[in-house]
């Protein structure tokens, strides 16, 4: 558990997260069977930027409760939606994975509440994938070998360059799993639709920015999918050079300057103090 962790409650459990800093607020959001800490780099860079940052970790993850009856992109809505209100204000959400189609959802349902998107190697609709395909994931994914499948596939996600840190970051998100009541609560949120998220596309307004690993591996042309929800969104792409699924990590420089420079075209009235380019 992270020194500073705070807890909004939510019907059915609670929802960890951290915050800290000045300015406006940017809201970071992890992706399915990983911990608000993929934003380690990126957020201390914010926040000395001239932002506040808050960071929140996926319900049935890190230090979000495993009590939840139900998990995916709406549900995910709903848990940013308490935590901007809980903070106050409005936000820009970066939503890395699967957060990118709940923040998508926020935007359509609460645009009061969406200063703008940062969609992190994003899935706003389902990938093409056979009903052999879908059981095969099922099976993986089932909760007595959850935390081990999901150790074995994590390298393939980080195609490109790896943190240093990636051995020890890997060990950190594999023990939260075993944990009692995590690895059933990961094996339900593997089964999120994506229908949801990309019928509310067309009711996006908020400014966005779609940032993309050009190695991603979930996707079988990263460059052709990043444009095609550039293109649904009106947004802007980045595609970020040997980072595959977590860009925000794996290439750390390049994803907080592209952050930066949407975060400054959007006039928040930051300041970006200590910004170094």
């Amino acid at each position: 558990m992270i020194s500073n962790t705070q807890f909004i409650d939510r019907p059915e459990g609670t929802i960890g997260y951290d915050v800290a800093g000045t300015g406006p607020l940017v809201l970071l959001v992890p992706g399915m069977g990983d911990l608000r800490s993929t934003y380690r780099f990126l957020a201390p860079t914010l926040r000395s930027s001239g932002y506040r940052v808050a960071c929140t970790d996926l319900r049935g993850h890190g230090d979000s409760e495993p009590t939840f009856g139900s998990y995916g992109d709406v549900e995910t809505a709903g848990d940013i939606v308490a935590l901007i209100e809980e903070l106050g204000g409005s936000a820009v959400i970066v939503g890395n994975s699967m957060a990118a189609g709940a923040a998508a959802l926020v935007a359509a349902d609460r645009p009061d509440l969406v200063d703008g998107l940062v969609l992190v190697g994003p899935f706003v609709r389902n990938g093409k994938m056979s009903a052999i395909q879908r059981i095969l994931l099922r099976v993986a994914m089932a909760r007595p070998w959850a935390a081990a499948s999901w150790k074995s596939y994590m390298p393939k996600l980080y195609a490109g360059h790896r943190p240093d840190d990636f051995d020890e970051y890997r060990d950190t998100v594999v023990a939260s799993l075993r944990r009692p009541g995590y690895a059933k609560a990961f094996s339900l949120t593997t089964r999120t639709d994506h229908d949801p998220a990309e019928a509310r596309l067309t009711d996006v307004s908020s400014p966005t920015v779609v940032i993309m690993g050009e190695r991603d591996p979930d996707f079988p042309d990263p460059s052709e999918e990043a444009t095609w929800i550039a293109q649904t969104l009106n947004a802007s792409v980045v595609m970020v050079p040997e980072a595959g699924h977590y860009p925000q990590s794996q290439q750390p420089e390049l994803a907080a300057e592209a952050v930066l420079d949407f975060l400054a075209t959007l006039k928040l009235g930051t300041g970006n103090p200590e910004r170094v380019r």
